[in-house]
């Protein structure tokens, strides 16, 4: 879920979003990563599946309740897997913190921080819904503030967290 300094050229799309950009790699079959990019150009779709990524995407910035059904690459170890099956399980509108997740895998939270930070599909895999316990923002892709703190901060305004 890092923040990319790559160039447009790099993403198959790339889609507006308020105050950041998303930028998707896909092949004709599955995502490999969607990025958050400081505001860019837009990159056109290139591929079939980068529009229905784009449109799906773009669904989700108008409504917070749209429901992704995107076909995603395998990536991560067990255990992030496993982190991102309970954060992606946080309905909408919800949030959990770090001890939270962690309790539910009989983990650490610096160890869910970690895989949240390792999320290669945020949106699709909601790691903005997962804060600290005292109820603060805590990190967002291993960053703990500047541009990605803002993003995460809209995207909860934006599911009425």
């Amino acid at each position: 879920m890092l923040m990319s300094t790559h160039a447009e050229g790099d993403y198959q799309a790339v889609i507006a979003a308020p105050g950041f950009c998303l930028g998707v790699r896909c092949d004709e079959d599955e995502i490999r990563a969607i990025r958050f990019l400081a505001l860019t150009a837009a990159v056109a779709p290139r591929n079939a599946l980068a529009a229905e990524a784009a449109r799906q995407l773009s669904a989700y910035l108008a409504d917070a309740e749209y429901v992704f059904a995107l076909p995603l690459r395998a990536a991560g170890t067990p255990f992030q897997r496993r982190v991102w099956q309970q954060i992606a399980a946080i309905p909408t509108h919800q949030t959990r913190s770090y001890g939270e997740v962690a309790r539910l895998l009989h983990n650490a939270p610096r160890a869910v921080g970690q895989a949240c930070g390792a999320n290669p599909y945020p949106l699709v895999v909601p790691c903005h819904r997962v804060l600290a316990s005292d109820g603060g923002l805590g990190g967002f892709a291993r960053q703990n503030g500047g541009f990605l703190l803002d993003v995460k901060r809209w995207l909860l305004a934006h599911e009425g967290c």
